[in-house]
């Protein structure tokens, strides 16, 4: 991985983005008729998903935050838990690293954008393999910590990236245990990036099935997903011409412009 600096990190009232986590504010303007931008980017993030699920499938998301995905996820069986208690979720009050869901009970988990989130995510990996039936999958959307990610972080001053930590280490955490939000997004690469390592540390739990490298100028442009940021509306018509700007970019350049990450990892028997 190409890094611009090895850590960055911000005090939190230096952020440059707005509504930062709010949740509620999120939802009212992605439920208005100005969030085009943004709903184009969250169906390229999650629609490729139910390739993954069947109909009788039952799964959640964690981490679900804004809880965008049920307006892309065909499954009826699919629910959202977060650490909150907003009204839009299905069930409240989960920690993705302690859910409390009986063993073997899912055929998937959701987790997008909320790994580089947790303070110790190999314990929510062990939770998960714990909840998910055999065979079941663990349905990611994760950034990528490319040269543009790093710079528009540091420029935004939003979240930040330590790659020195040791990931792999359960008692110190990878982002601030008391603040949900907080955010560390080089802990996707040092979780996923060396195929050999992570066979060594979660191979007995899973097994990668799917990894694509994806999008660029669609998410820049999108307004944000939950904090938000200024943007230049577009039509669909131009939004696809910047994916595919995006997807060129990506294939050629990723360790340049690429911002987000795709993988299905399945649980071994």
């Amino acid at each position: 991985m190409l890094k611009i600096k090895e850590k960055v990190q911000f005090p939190r009232d230096q952020n440059r983005m707005k509504s930062i986590a709010n949740t509620k504010i999120a939802r009212e303007i992605y439920y208005s008729s100005s969030s085009n931008n943004l709903r184009f980017l969250l169906n390229k993030r999650f629609d490729w998903m139910n390739n993954f699920i069947s109909d009788n499938h039952i799964g959640i998301e964690v981490g679900s935050g804004a809880g965008f995905s049920k307006d892309f996820i065909r499954n009826k069986n699919f629910k959202l838990t977060d650490l909150g208690d907003e009204d839009h979720l299905d069930i409240k009050n989960i920690d993705a690293q302690n859910t409390g869901l009986e063993d073997e009970s899912l055929d998937f988990v959701i987790a997008s954008n909320m790994i580089h989130h947790i303070p110790y995510p190999i314990k929510f990996f062990r939770e998960t393999n714990r909840i998910l039936k055999k065979g079941g999958k663990l349905i990611i959307f994760e950034s990528y910590c490319s040269i543009f990610f790093q710079l528009a972080t540091i420029i935004m001053k939003h979240e930040g990236f330590d790659f020195t930590l040791n990931v792999w280490d359960e008692n110190i955490p990878k982002s601030d245990e008391k603040n949900a939000w907080h955010g560390n997004i080089a802990v996707p690469h040092l979780i996923f990036d060396d195929k050999n390592i992570f066979n060594d540390k979660l191979g007995e739990l899973f097994s990668i099935e799917y990894e694509k490298l994806t999008e660029c100028f669609v998410f820049i442009n999108s307004g944000g997903v939950t904090s938000k940021t200024a943007h230049v509306p577009m039509n669909n018509f131009f939004l696809n011409i910047l994916h595919r700007i995006d997807n060129i970019l990506v294939k050629l350049f990723p360790k340049i412009f690429c911002m987000g990450r795709r993988l299905v990892l399945k649980k071994n028997d």
